[in-house]
This record gives C-alpha cells, sequence and structure tokens, in this order.
C-alpha cells in the first residue's frame, strides 16, 4: 500500500496512536508521512492530558509554536511550584517524571541549622540543597499522589545525593530504605551503605577488624526487607538510591510515601547533601 495515497489528516490519526520514538522513525518514510507526523493532532496526543495546568505551574514561561516543539521542550526538565519541584517528559514514551526538590521533603530536624545547612549548590537545579552537618537521627521522606504520575507505568523512586569532602558516619550502618503506596496496600523495604565508591574500595583495602567486628555488630540490628540496595552514579555527577518501585494502575488517586532513615547507631554522621526524590518510569 502506498502510503502517500492516504489523506493527511487520516495518517495523523493512525500516527496518534503509536509513540514519540515511532513517530520520529516514521517522519523519515516520505515526505506526506513527515507532514502528518509534525502535526499538532499527533503530539497533542503525547502530551499529559493536565498540561495546561502544569504549564501554569511553572516558574518561567516555556515559548513554542507547535504541539510538538512543546513536548520536545518538556522533555528537559523544567521547575514547577515556586521551584520545589521539576517536571519532564520521557522522550521515547511520553511518560510523566519529577524530581522533588529538598525543600518539598520532610526531612528531620532540617530548620535546625545545629544539624542542618539550607545552601546554594552550583551542580543543583534547585535554588538550594540540604547538607547533613550532624545528627544521629538520619530520616528523610517525600510524598506523591498517583494522579499526579503516568497510569498503567511501573516507577521506581530515587533519593539524590553527593557526599561532602567530610562525611562521615554514614556508612557505619546501612540505612532503611522504603516506599508504600495507599494505606499500606503496598510496601516494599531494603537497605543501602550511604557510601561512594571510591570509599567503598577504601574499605575494602583497609579491612580492619574493628571496622568489620563494628559494622557486623550495628547491621545485626538492622532489617533487610527486599535486600541491600546500592548507590550508583547519575549521567549528571549525582548518586542516586532506589528507595522503591510501584506499580501506577491509574485507579484512584493513592499516596505514595518514599523514605531513607538510619536512627538505630545512635553515632553522629554528616556530609550528606540531599537534592531531592526524582520519581521516574522504571526501566
Amino acid at each position: 500500500m502506498n502510503v502517500d495515497l492516504l489523506p493527511e489528516d487520516c495518517f495523523a490519526h493512525i500516527l496518534s496512536y503509536t509513540s514519540p520514538r515511532d513517530v520520529c522513525r516514521l517522519s523519515l518514510v516520505s515526505s506526506t508521512v513527515r507532514f502528518a507526523a509534525d502535526s499538532d493532532n499527533v503530539w497533542e496526543k503525547f502530551l499529559p492530558v493536565d498540561y495546561q495546568e502544569i504549564l501554569a505551574r511553572l516558574v518561567l514561561p516555556l515559548v513554542y509554536i507547535s504541539k510538538k516543539e512543546l513536548f520536545m521542550r518538556l522533555c528537559s526538565p523544567v521547575l514547577i511550584d515556586q521551584g520545589k519541584k521539576t517536571f519532564s517528559l520521557e522522550k521515547s514514551t511520553s511518560k510523566k517524571r519529577y524530581i522533588l526538590g529538598a525543600r518539598e521533603l520532610s526531612i528531620t530536624w532540617a530548620n535546625n541549622p545545629l544539624y542542618w545547612t539550607w545552601k546554594p549548590f552550583l551542580q543543583s537545579r534547585f535554588t538550594e540543597v540540604a547538607e547533613l552537618r550532624t545528627i544521629s537521627w538520619l530520616q528523610i521522606t517525600g510524598k506523591i499522589n498517583t494522579k499526579t504520575i503516568s497510569p498503567k507505568t511501573q516507577y521506581a523512586a530515587y533519593l539524590i545525593v553527593k557526599f561532602a569532602e567530610r562525611a562521615f558516619g554514614l556508612d557505619s550502618l546501612p540505612s532503611e530504605v522504603s516506599l508504600e503506596v495507599g494505606n499500606g496496600s503496598f510496601k516494599s523495604q531494603g537497605t543501602v551503605y550511604l557510601r561512594w565508591q571510591e570509599r567503598k574500595k577504601q574499605l575494602e583495602c583497609l579491612g580492619h577488624l574493628y571496622f568489620l567486628h563494628r559494622d557486623e555488630a550495628l547491621r545485626s540490628r538492622v532489617s533487610e526487607g527486599d535486600g541491600e540496595r546500592f548507590a550508583r552514579e547519575r549521567e549528571d555527577g549525582w548518586i542516586e538510591i532506589e528507595l522503591g518501585s510501584f506499580y501506577n494502575d491509574g485507579g484512584d488517586g493513592k499516596e505514595v510515601k518514599m523514605c531513607l532513615k538510619e536512627v538505630k547507631g545512635q553515632h553522629l554522621k554528616g556530609g550528606l547533601i540531599v537534592e531531592g526524590i526524582e520519581i521516574r518510569p522504571k526501566e
């Protein structure tokens, strides 16, 4: 069948049932397909149904001349809600993703300057981050409603952090991570060591019996839940820690609660720099 014989609006309607990735590939087939692939009718289907509401929450307005251009601009994170969150779309699937900035999180004693410092950070997408000075009770919690994210999608939540040069006590005991949907209808749990790869290598090389015995004694106090998670470096230079994953069935809106805590060791720790929590489709 010669696709050039199809009316442009008919082909645009067909394309709207594919994906952004497919549309970009099919646009190379012919000039007829390319014109249809650039249609506002096609790209509006890839925008979230509440995109006008999202645009109203932007810190800085977006300038665009077509729905395709708007979609492409939203594939790069934009600040919303007084700069406390970022919003973006997955380019290949048009699924929503958010980052809740540190100011949008509940961090125990974050407003006490003895324990936490709020400051600008050059590498952050937000105006400020939270840096842990010293504390024994570490607890960071974020919340999001399932109505605000894409339905019929598997999501995961990631704590985004860095470690200051002076960081101490963060990897003496594994931190507990958890994610809960609704009123306990779904819950996942695990543990993670707040350490970066270089520090991990140093500890492995040292192998001092004192630290080994101490870690074993402390570790016995923590329930591992679903297993140990690992910190990994992101493309933007930050470090992310998976807090848990869940499937958003698209039903009634439910609250998703994500948490990292270390409250059992009773030892001092410091030097953790918190940028926020990202909620994105899980690969």
